[in-house]
């Protein structure tokens, strides 16, 4: 059966209105950027755990997904793995639209209609947050007639209740999801929540209305600029169009020469004084997707 994403016949448009196009930056602002970043002291940044680093090799260049199984833990042994069996190798971007998202890993078919041999995966739309999983709120947003703020947990965006609620609930815990922004990787499923199984996409750009209807369980830290170079297209749909594919995808804690991966702690002063260079005029931040968490990879 084939995996899809609901809505994605509307995702053109969707996006069109829903996201801003990104300005275009000049070398002398990147090289500063990069110059500011380079003189921030060791502390201000966290290295990626290797063994939750997904590293996807492309004709465009590495891609590094942190992988959060403390929010999905299922998808996140399921897709690791597969890595480790090889059954993302070679396999195509089979379904690549503009403004919203890269769907990869048929391994079986490579057109979007097979699965591995594992088992499907149970839903992993949200997740319960304890005081270990500390959020650095930036904003809000209207979520089933609710505002709830909006923050990062390490390097993925999420939406979350105040940890103050966490006295009122049995576990001690509040509500959390993650959002689909652009960089974040999520699990393609059938129109069954529980039917993920290899298949999945790495977002291209903002999309609300795959929030909480689809299990997120990892978001680029290392390769982002590559995200929107892959070809646009879907196999079956245009006769001869040639999709690019994964090369190789591997855990990095596998690797000889796996990259190391540093990300911004969320948490610390350097942050607060990134997040300054997103404020508007009239002193709030632009939407949560709108706003970067700094990486930097060897």
């Amino acid at each position: 059966m084939k995996r899809f994403l609901m809505g994605a016949a509307m995702a053109a448009s969707l996006m069109t209105s829903a996201c801003a196009a990104e300005a275009p930056e000049t070398d002398a602002v990147v090289t500063s950027k990069t110059a500011v970043m380079s003189q921030l002291p060791a502390e201000a940044w966290r290295s990626v755990d290797p063994e939750n680093l997904l590293v996807i090799d492309t004709a465009y260049g590495v891609i590094g997904v942190e992988l959060y199984p403390e929010i999905a833990p299922k998808h996140v042994a399921q897709v690791k793995a597969l890595a480790r069996q090889g059954f993302y190798d070679n396999v195509p971007f089979h379904r690549v639209i503009d403004g919203f998202m890269n769907q990869t890993g048929d391994g079986s078919n490579g057109d979007g209609t097979g699965d591995s041999q594992l088992p499907n995966i149970p839903a992993e739309f949200t997740f319960r947050r304890g005081a270990d999983m500390s959020v650095t709120l930036v904003g809000a947003r209207l979520a089933g007639g609710k505002e709830v703020g909006t923050g990062f947990y390490k390097a993925l965006p999420v939406a979350t209740q105040p940890q103050s609620q966490a006295m009122l609930t049995k576990d001690g815990k509040v509500g959390a999801m993650g959002l689909h922004c652009k960089g974040v990787t999520s699990m393609a499923r059938t129109s069954d929540p529980n039917s993920a199984n290899s298949q999945f996409f790495l977002m291209r750009a903002m999309a609300n209305h795959l929030d909480a209807q689809y299990s997120i369980w990892g978001a680029t830290v290392m390769g982002q600029e590559h995200l929107e170079k892959f070809k646009v297209g879907t196999i079956g749909e245009v006769p001869g169009w040639v999709p690019d594919q994964m090369n190789w995808v591997k855990v990095a804690s596998d690797m000889k020469d796996a990259p190391s991966v540093q990300v911004m702690k969320t948490d610390h002063p350097a942050f607060k004084t990134h997040l300054k260079t997103f404020k508007k005029d009239d002193g709030t931040y632009p939407d949560i997707c709108d706003i970067t968490v700094p990486t930097q990879a060897n």
